[in-house]
């Protein structure tokens, strides 16, 4: 499609989408004339669903009507509220329900998930990840290797962009599993890289690791929701994601686990165990012995934390109404008319000197694109934010900008490349 720089273009597009009415099922922060902000941090933190307060409502009124007994004679029951969660998480992520489980938050989940899948020998004992990985997950590998007994530098293989690019070559990868094959325990990498927005390819990654000997685990927090994923069917052995962003669940909300059926539905994989792992069926015996519930649910620890899981519960139906292949090829059409309106923008005005770090191939990224601004981003940014546009600024130069598919309109596209397009130094 030959795209335009016009209002009117992009109001077309709007028309045509299939999705435009979802929008209608969000909030969105105003101004003080009670106009709706141009929200573009689906990345960061998604909007809150209007739908949620009445999910939310709906287990408060529970409790309120019948205490404990709320645990099997509310509306939910909640002594299996998760389940209530797990076929539309598995939708989203390309996985039997079997292999999916909504419990915790996600740096918990890595954590526990490190505890199954990363079992270093003398032999093999190092972990391949990507150079400048979102804070928490370089500080969960830091803590893993050290507790084992390791040194970071000897036991974490951080790979880095080739010098003068932002990005990593999918080949460089591949080719950095095959140098180390031999002392390789564990693959992990993000699924979107959440500076530079760049989509790994979590199949061939995972082949590759597979391939040499090594586990092959994802941190899915700005994939899921976002990119289209098959983790079953790439045979990933284990992911984690948070609810927060893309799957507009609310701040600090629940985190979602995958383990592939090949370990899950083995009783025999190591697991830190906690009662609401143990055998459903048998949970209220009280014995001791933990015999794990089959699939992902064996690794859950505690009671489901109901009040969050009823928002997010919200949330997944909405992405059940409006389907993750859907959403994924709006997804590469709007994010491509906001790389083509940034650079329109960029070329039209003078003062304006900025690099789109995220890879232009739109299977290489989400509904991201990082701007790299080489002269005053903070104060581009800034006149983003006085203008309306909630956007994310990341030290030291870059703005993100997420357009969402379930909420964002291409005239939104449109108008914040107008806003940008006003700015002088």
């Amino acid at each position: 499609m030959t795209f335009q720089y016009s209002r009117g273009f992009a109001h077309q597009l709007d028309e045509q989408d299939t999705l435009k009415d979802y929008r209608q099922w969000f909030h969105f922060p105003t101004n003080a004339q009670g106009e709706d902000l141009l929200y573009f941090c689906g990345n960061s933190l998604g909007l809150q669903p209007r739908t949620a307060k009445q999910s939310l409502d709906a287990e408060l009124e529970d409790w309120a009507k019948f205490g404990v007994e709320g645990h099997f004679h509310g509306k939910n029951p909640w002594f299996h509220y998760h389940k209530f969660l797990t076929q539309h998480s598995a939708e989203i992520v390309g996985a039997r329900e079997h292999e999916v489980v909504v419990m915790n938050q996600l740096t918990v989940n890595l954590h526990l998930l490190m505890v199954s899948f990363y079992r270093p020998n003398a032999k093999r004992y190092k972990i391949l990840m990507e150079a400048g990985a979102f804070p928490s997950d370089m500080y969960a590998i830091e803590s893993q290797v050290n507790f084992h007994g390791y040194a970071y530098d000897d036991a974490v293989i951080e790979l880095q962009p080739r010098e003068g690019e932002h990005t990593l070559r999918h080949q460089d990868i591949i080719d950095a599993i095959e140098t180390h094959k031999e002392e390789l325990a564990l693959v992990f990498f993000s699924g979107v890289q959440y500076y530079t927005g760049q989509l790994f390819n979590i199949k061939e990654i995972t082949q590759k690791a597979h391939s040499i000997g090594a586990i092959a685990g994802f941190d899915l927090a700005h994939a899921a929701g976002n990119a289209y994923l098959k983790l079953h069917e790439w045979n990933v052995d284990f992911a984690a994601w948070c609810s927060y962003k893309y799957l507009n669940s609310g701040p600090g909300n629940v985190s979602g686990v995958f383990i592939h059926e090949v370990h899950g539905l083995n009783e025999k994989t190591p697991r830190f165990a906690g009662w609401w792992g143990h055998k459903e069926d048998q949970r209220f015996l009280m014995k001791r012995g933990f015999i794990p519930e089959p699939g992902a649910a064996g690794w859950q620890m505690s009671n489901a934390p109901v009040f969050g899981m009823a928002v997010h519960k919200a949330s997944l139906e909405i992405f059940h109404k409006a389907g993750m292949e859907n959403l994924r090829e709006k997804s590469k059409k709007l994010t491509a008319y906001l790389e083509f309106v940034l650079n329109f923008v960029q070329n039209h005005h003078p003062n304006l000197s900025f690099e789109i770090i995220t890879p232009s191939h739109p299977e290489e990224r989400g509904a991201q694109l990082s701007m790299l601004v080489k002269e005053n981003g903070k104060a581009l940014f800034d006149h983003m934010t006085q203008k309306g546009v909630i956007a994310d600024w990341r030290e030291p130069n870059v703005i993100r900008i997420a357009p969402t598919p379930l909420y964002n309109r291409f005239e939104d596209v449109f108008a914040l490349g107008e806003i940008i397009k006003s700015f002088q130094l």
